[in-house]
Parts: structure tokens; C-alpha cells; sequence
């Protein structure tokens, strides 16, 4: 799973664990030719507690274990190389130094020194002929771009059988992978409908944490839709079960026994549980899986916009409520959103009828829609909401994607300010000290040509730009949708927020080569008043 070990609390991959896919049912079984699996028979024992809680987990911890897998990884990672007398020529820091590159590194004088690491997941069957789900984080190797590739992948059966298992696809945005074994008869467990799961409801984890083997812990559902900012389609389940590292990839179960979700990542601050877990739902996992059982790519749907949530801050600037919409920080010219005639700045706060929200995002939207499909999208432009209607199309392949967008940072610095008309009036309603884009700020800061906009040249500490994080390099844009090439038009356009009796402006900042951001700025109290 992902973790994360930190003084301060952070997401943590929590291992691998492997998750399968079946049709909407219930229960473990074990099929055979005279016996179909189970169907959603659950023990009496599970309903027989006071106050209806369960008596015990027994029975049904019994039928789903089986399919619970253990997933390990071997690979071959570098640790140095051999050089006769030590780095660079000279003398081993110690005895144990010399001994240590003797026992390890002898004959490869030069060469490059690898050793075996292995990886520790769980998984779990979804059909008899053996398929099984785990995190594609799992089995990357080296993380998720997969540098260091994984030679082995080992999975081990409730009854300690083991068997050599390969990837039949994975797709690194929803951190889902499906393996396969050679197999039959083999237990399996299915995908239930997560769409109806109830924050309160029973949960169950089954997996491998710390690699100790089968672990059983349970709790009940936290929280739906949770957005733990770790990629485009945040949208977990929050459980507080018991989840460890080597638990990734593992299932979470309802009390039926259908599978919910596919424990994924943790919160903590030691790498340890804290009863803050998160499994990718069902709903998201289902599609995916099935299109690479099938033997397909996943389809995503796409727009071509980069989108910002609409923080109190960027609410206050445009007078809209806060957490409600996405504004649109940037679109791709030939795109599907361009062509519908969505723009810079729009708050797009519907598409396909449904509400964009923090815990529905566009993204989300956008992706589970068929590629092809025409979908109205409700924008907010200038105060007024406007209607707009787009054609999906495929979500590009993330090579394609990296290799249109330059995210690399630049911290230089421009040339010293220069006092223009209007730089004091931003200087006192913004606490930044704004200087032009000439073309020597634009060399030392390697702009194009075609961004156009002003130069934070110093800023006040106690201001509210530098607690929201812009520092002297930073471009602005616009302010309030306005071009600020120039201090005078950023001065122009603050006075026009101040005459509708806006306390907070809208900003739209670049950093070095970074893509543009929108950030409310509270404006400042003017002295003397």
C-alpha cells in the first residue's frame, strides 16, 4: 500500500494487495463442476448479535479467506559499483567497509553491483481459472513508472500453494493491475455495487500486512467519496479496518461478502494504522478491470482543460460560492472543451447533469463518460452561467500527455523593480511590488514570447500574497479575468474589484515554465482608512 512516514500525517501506499473482479454478487466459493458458487448466503451467525451487530465474523471469514492472495515481487536493483581502493581511488572509510565490498563486489571491478529486492502485496481471485486484482503499485518495481522492472511475481494461496503469476495489464491512474495464474477450480470472490454502501456499514479487510500472511481486521465505513489529493479520480471509500503495508491490492469486503473496494492507501505519521484507510470503490474498479480482462486499453473519456477547485479564495475574487465548480486554468486549442467554446476562467459547474463538486470532479465526470458522447456542460463567465455543449473524446495516452507540457520549475529571479504608473497603488492594495516583462526579466526567467503579464519584483511577508505563496518571479497574468500586462492595468483592474465592492481579487499566476494557477488575494486596507 502507499504510505507515507512523516511527522506530519501523509498518504501512504500501503503495499500490494490483489483485487478481482466478478459480476455483481456476493460470496467467496470454490467452484466445481457439481457445485456453483455461492450467492450472497450469508451465515446466520453473522446477524445473530444483539443490537444486531454481528456474534462473530467466523463463517464468513471462512468462505472469503481462500480467495485472498499473497503477491511478491522480486527485481534486481543496482547498489554501486566496485572500484579497486575505493571511491575515487582512495582508501575504505573502514575495516567493515573493505570486507563488505570484498564479500559483495568481488570480480566486478567497474561493473555495475546489483542485488535481488522483493516486495510484499495482497490480491484476490475474481474467477475459478485463476485471475486476480492487485495495486499496480504492487507489481511496478521501482514505483509506478516502473524504472526498476519486476522479474518475478509470486502469489501464494490461503493452503501455502504457490504459483508464478503474469501481468495481463495495468493501468497506472487508477493503480489497478490483473495477473493471472494457471489454475481451475479455484476460489474467487465478486465485485459488489459500492454505489449502495452507507457510511456506518460494516467493513472487512482481508490481506497480507507486514507479510505475515492472511490478516482479518474489520470496521465499518468512514466516509464515501473521499479526496485524498493523490491523483485525477480521488474518490475513495474511507474505512477505519485495520490497514498495513501489505495490505495494498487487498479486498474490502461488506458484510455480504461482495467485494467494495481494493485497499489502497493509508493516512498515518508512522507508516502504521491510525484507522484512517482508503479503498479504490468498486464502481471505479469494475470498468477497468473487465476492459483488461478483455484484453483491451481502458477508454477514458477527455475534454483538454486544466481545472482548479474553486477554493473560498477563488470564490471570494469571482463572488461565486465557495466549493462548488472547478475553474478552467488553462485549454488545449484543438481540444474538445475548445471546440464547445469553453474558455480561460470559466467555472464549469455541470457537465452531463451532474453537479461538479470537490467530491464529484470534473475529471471523475469527464472519465467514466463514454468517449463519443455529446454532453452539456453549464459554465459561469462574467457573473452568468452559459451554456455550452462538448463531444468527448478518448483520453490520449499519458506519453502524449507528458510530452505536450513542460512542468519544469525555475526559481530565478528578475532584475531589480522599476517605479512605472500604478505599481504603488498595487504595491498598496495587493502588498506586492509589480514590475514590467521587459525582455531581460523574460531571458532570466526563460519565458516565450507569448506569455504577457507583470512581475512580482518584491512582496510584503505580512501580506496575504505571500501567505498564499507568491514569492518575487511569479508572473501575473490577469487579475479578475483582466490582462495585466502592465502595473497600471493590475492597478486598473484592483480599483475596478474595489468600485463592485469585491474585498478579494482573482489571480491567475505563473511560476517559471509552470502551468498557470488562480489564487484569491484578500485585497489591502489602503492607509489612512
Amino acid at each position: 500500500m502507499r504510505i507515507v512516514r512523516s511527522v506530519i500525517p501523509a498518504l501512504v501506499l500501503v503495499g500490494g494487495a490483489a483485487a478481482v473482479l466478478m459480476p455483481a454478487g456476493a460470496q467467496i466459493a470454490t467452484p466445481s463442476a457439481a457445485a456453483p458458487p455461492a450467492q450472497n448466503a450469508v451465515p446466520a451467525s453473522i446477524t445473530a448479535g444483539p443490537m444486531g451487530a454481528p456474534r462473530s465474523f467466523a463463517d464468513l471469514t471462512a468462505r472469503l479467506a481462500p480467495a485472498v492472495v499473497n503477491v511478491s515481487t522480486t527485481q534486481k536493483v543496482e547498489v554501486g559499483k566496485f572500484s579497486r581502493g575505493g571511491p575515487g581511488g582512495g582508501a575504505p572509510n573502514s575495516l567493515e567497509d573493505l570486507f563488505k565490498r570484498f564479500q559483495e563486489q568481488q570480480g566486478n571491478d567497474g561493473e555495475p553491483v546489483t542485488r535481488e529486492a522483493t516486495s510484499l502485496g495482497s490480491g484476490f481471485l475474481v474467477d475459478p481459472t485463476g485471475y486476480i486484482v492487485t495495486n499496480n503499485h504492487v507489481i511496478s518495481g521501482g514505483g509506478t513508472d516502473g524504472k526498476l522492472p519486476v522479474e518475478t511475481i509470486t502469489v501464494t494461496l490461503a493452503d501455502r500453494s504457490e504459483y508464478k503469476a503474469r501481468v495481463v495489464g495495468r493501468d497506472t491512474l487508477s493503480d489497478l493491475a490483473l495477473l493471472k495464474i494457471d489454475g481451475k477450480n479455484l476460489p474467487y470472490v465478486k465485485f459488489g455495487n459500492s454505489q449502495t454502501v452507507r457510511v456506518g456499514d460494516w467493513a472487512i479487510a482481508i490481506g497480507n500486512p507486514f507479510g505475515l500472511g492472511g490478516t482479518v481486521t474489520h470496521g465499518i465505513i468512514s466516509a464515501l467519496h473521499r479526496n485524498i489529493q493523490s491523483g485525477q479520480y480521488d474518490r475513495y471509500l474511507q474505512t477505519d479496518a485495520p490497514i498495513n503495508q501489505g495490505n495494498s491490492g487487498g479486498p474490502l469486503f461488506d458484510i455480504d461478502g461482495n467485494v467494495i473496494g481494493i485497499n489502497t492507501a493509508i493516512f498515518s505519521t508512522s507508516g502504521g494504522n491510525v484507522g484512517l484507510g482508503f479503498a479504490i470503490p468498486a464502481e471505479q474498479a469494475r470498468p477497468v478491470i473487465e476492459q483488461l480482462m478483455a484484453g483491451k486499453g481502458v477508454k477514458r473519456g477527455y475534454l483538454g482543460v486544466q481545472i482548479q477547485p474553486v477554493d473560498a479564495g477563488i470564490a471570494a475574487g469571482l463572488g461565486l460560492p465557495k466549493d462548488h465548480g472547478e475553474i478552467v486554468a488553462s485549454v488545449e486549442p484543438t481540444g474538445p472543451a475548445a471546440k464547445a467554446g469553453v474558455k480561460q476562467g470559466d467555472v464549469v459547474v455541470k457537465v452531463a447533469g451532474q453537479d461538479v463538486t470537490f467530491d464529484n470532479t470534473l475529471s471523475y465526470i469527464v472519465a467514466n463518460t463514454t468517449p463519443g458522447s455529446r454532453v452539456p456542460i453549464a459554465v459561469i463567465r462574467g457573473g452568468k452561467q452559459v451554456a455550452l455543449e462538448a463531444t468527448v473524446v478518448q483520453r490520449p495516452a499519458e506519453a502524449v500527455l507528458r510530452g505536450t507540457t513542460d512542468t519544469s520549475g525555475d526559481n530565478d529571479t528578475p532584475a531589480s523593480p522599476t517605479q512605472t504608473p500604478g505599481a504603488e497603488a498595487a504595491r498598496q492594495s495587493l502588498g506586492i511590488t509589480l514590475t514590467p516583462l521587459t525582455p531581460q526579466v523574460r531571458s532570466e526567467l526563460k519565458l516565450g514570447a507569448g506569455v504577457s503579464g507583470v512581475v512580482i519584483a518584491a512582496i510584503d511577508p505580512n501580506s496575504d500574497a505571500a501567505s498564499n505563496g507568491l514569492q518575487r518571479g511569479d508572473i501575473i497574468l490577469s487579475i479578475n479575468q483582466m490582462p495585466t500586462p502592465t502595473p497600471s492595468a493590475a492597478a486598473t483592474a484592483v480599483a475596478e474589484a474595489r468600485r463592485a465592492g469585491r474585498d478579494t481579487v482573482l489571480m491567475f499566476v505563473q511560476r517559471g515554465t509552470n502551468p498557470a494557477r488562480y489564487i484569491g488575494i484578500k485585497l489591502e486596507t489602503p492607509k489612512g482608512k
